[in-house]
This record gives structure tokens, C-alpha cells and sequence, in this order.
């Protein structure tokens, strides 16, 4: 059998190593590219076409839940598990939303790592255990077609959100989204409208809340 290819995207540099060195103990499983960002990761993820890819959802600049919805759109056959140091609601919600196929937590060992590459290889879903039933219930509850606040922010909004949120200025954010100051001027105000939110204060408590950034960065 061909070995599942894995491309491995978090932004820590030890606990990536960590986590390379429990796959290549893993038989069957193939690290072709690591990552230390989500923009970082899409390239790698366009170049290899892997099978699997490991993502953290904390990850400055592009967060690995905004990463993962654009693998989900652009590269349907590879499946991505999140890996995340909370079971918290919110985070897993967004997840699978965003077309993860898996949500494994940081503690978990190589049994369950090796489990859940199976699972997700199987075209099925797979939780940490530690993740509760009633996430799973809310989930199936918010598909049904309710949307929360996030969903009503494009994608180019939740990223400028998040870079406004990490504290970058609107100069910044144009200079690394390749726009103008006055669009990023623009898509700050829609947000802010959208939202109901209208000072810098409160859209970070909200990013922080929705899953966008985390306290743990």
C-alpha cells in the first residue's frame, strides 16, 4: 500500500518536531512538507497534494481553522485534522464547519494519532474523546442551517479581523494581504458594522472568543 502523506503545519518549532517524530514511527505515514503558518502551509499543501494534513488552529497571521476551510475548497481529496490544546466548544464547531475531518487534542498519544489517521482516511470524522457529545449535538444543531456572527463575515473579513485582532495596523495588513490601505480601511468598517462591534478592544475580546486568536499565543 502507498504510504498517506502527510504535510504538517504548527507554528511552534518543538512541538512540531515532537509531532514529526511520532508519524515517522507510525507505519504507513509519509511527512512530506512542515509548515510553521497557515499561508505557509496552503503552499505546501498546493505543491505536495498530500493526503492528510496535521493543522494548528492557533497560528498567528492566518489561523489554522481559516487555513482549513480553504484546503476543504480548494484541495477536497486532502483531509485535515486540527489539532488544538482545548476541547472547547467553539474551536471544534468552527472545525468542522470549516470541512475538517478530524480534532485531535495535543495530549493525545500514538494510539490515538495512529486511530485517527485511519478514521479520516476512511472518509469518517474523528474527535479527540475528550471532546464531548454535546459538541457533536450543538454541531449537528448549527448545520441545520442557523448561522452564527463569524458567518456572517467573508473570508477576507475573519482574516483582516484576525490580523486586526494580533494588533496589526491597517498599513500592515495591506502590505501582506497585497491591498490598499483604504480597502482594508473599507472591510474594517463592514466588519465592524456586521458585527456591531466599533472599537479595536471589542473586535479583539471577540476573535479571541470565536476561536480567531487564542490566549495561549
Amino acid at each position: 500500500m502507498k504510504p498517506i502523506r502527510v504535510v504538517l503545519v504548527e507554528d511552534h518549532a518543538l512541538v512540531r518536531a515532537g509531532i514529526r517524530a511520532l508519524l515517522e514511527n507510525l507505519s504507513g505515514i509519509q511527512v512530506v512538507g512542515e509548515a510553521g503558518n497557515g499561508r505557509d502551509g496552503l503552499r505546501l499543501i498546493a505543491i505536495h497534494q498530500p493526503d492528510v494534513v496535521l493543522m494548528d488552529i492557533a497560528m498567528p497571521g492566518l489561523n489554522g481553522l481559516e487555513a482549513a476551510a480553504r484546503v476543504a475548497k480548494d484541495f477536497p481529496h486532502t483531509r485535515v485534522i486540527m489539532l488544538s490544546m482545548y476541547a472547547h466548544e467553539e474551536y471544534v464547531l468552527r472545525a468542522l464547519r470549516a470541512g475538517a475531518a478530524g480534532y485531535l487534542l495535543k495530549d493525545a498519544g500514538t494510539t490515538e494519532l495512529e486511530l485517527a489517521f485511519k478514521v479520516v482516511m476512511q472518509g469518517q470524522v474523528y474527535l479527540s474523546p475528550q471532546v464531548s457529545k454535546y459538541v457533536v449535538s450543538a454541531y449537528i444543531q448549527r448545520t441545520s442551517g442557523e448561522q452564527t456572527s463569524l458567518d456572517r463575515l467573508t473570508p477576507r473579513q475573519r482574516e483582516i479581523l484576525q490580523l486586526i485582532a494580533e494588533g496589526q495596523t491597517a498599513k500592515e495588513i495591506a502590505y501582506l494581504l497585497n491591498l490598499s490601505v483604504k480597502t482594508v480601511e473599507t472591510h474594517r468598517t463592514a466588519i465592524m458594522d456586521r458585527l456591531g462591534i466599533h472599537n479595536i478592544a471589542g473586535l479583539t475580546r471577540y476573535a479571541i472568543r470565536m476561536g480567531l486568536i487564542t490566549m495561549e499565543k
